[in-house]
């Protein structure tokens, strides 16, 4: 599902945010990226969005090879893609319906296959009935959950999450990530790039740590440990 071949990305400076990278994750794996900050794991979340561009080495996702990818195409490879961020990145504006019938909207979904599709996603990510809140009015963790409802609208093959649990209290990030867990083994790949050594450490799942750019570790079960 996701392959990186000798990847290397440098910023102006020639510092390379990513150096050398190998790494290969399976249809339906459940990966953690951590590391210190600046080690590079916001850096390969941006280039598997194709937000930033490799300089080097073989980019290959969901049998896409995205450093040779024209323009053109990048809007259709990321509807193979949920992301989740931090901050939630909700429309203050919408209620909860809207921002996850937006994604749908976006792609040009017919209106009845919305009107059928958001009510079954808000059910799965445990918000039926919150239809009708603004961001607003919710907790931090129904935010998140209404952002995981807008990522998987579209069914996407690959989750992509950049520090889901990062604004939540203990209870609250746990419950987001047996969330993620549920998502994953409905048959999702994820990837999750966190700083939350209790929930990596708990969950047991594969763990890759950064440093400096580095891939300097990849275990099966791991925990969470500083390079």
């Amino acid at each position: 599902m996701i392959d990186l071949i000798d990847v290397s990305k440098s910023y102006d400076k020639g510092n390379l945010a990513v150096n050398h990278a190998n790494l290969h994750v399976d249809k339906g794996e459940f990966v953690f990226v951590v590391g210190s900050s600046g080690s590079g794991k916001s850096t390969l979340i941006k280039l598997l969005m194709k937000e930033l561009d490799t300089t080097g080495g073989q980019l290959i996702v969901s049998g896409e090879r995205l450093e040779t990818m024209k323009h053109r195409r990048v809007a259709k490879y990321r509807r193979k893609l949920g992301v989740v961020f931090q901050d939630f990145r909700l429309l203050k504006d919408r209620n909860v319906y809207e921002n996850v019938a937006f994604a749908q909207r976006v792609i040009g979904r017919p209106g009845k296959v919305i009107r059928r599709r958001v009510p079954e996603v808000l059910q799965e990510v445990g918000l039926a009935g919150k239809d009708k809140s603004y961001p607003d009015e919710l907790s931090g963790g129904e935010q998140q959950r209404v952002a995981l409802a807008r990522a998987l609208v579209n069914r996407p093959d690959i989750l992509l999450a950049d520090e889901p649990t990062g604004n939540l209290d203990p209870q609250t990030a746990e419950e987001i990530m047996k969330l993620i867990e549920e998502i994953n083994e409905r048959g999702t790949t994820v990837l999750v790039v966190t700083h939350n050594k209790d929930i990596v450490n708990a969950m047991k799942k594969r763990v890759v740590t950064m440093h400096e750019g580095v891939i300097v570790s990849d275990e099966k079960e791991g925990g969470y440990h500083e390079a």
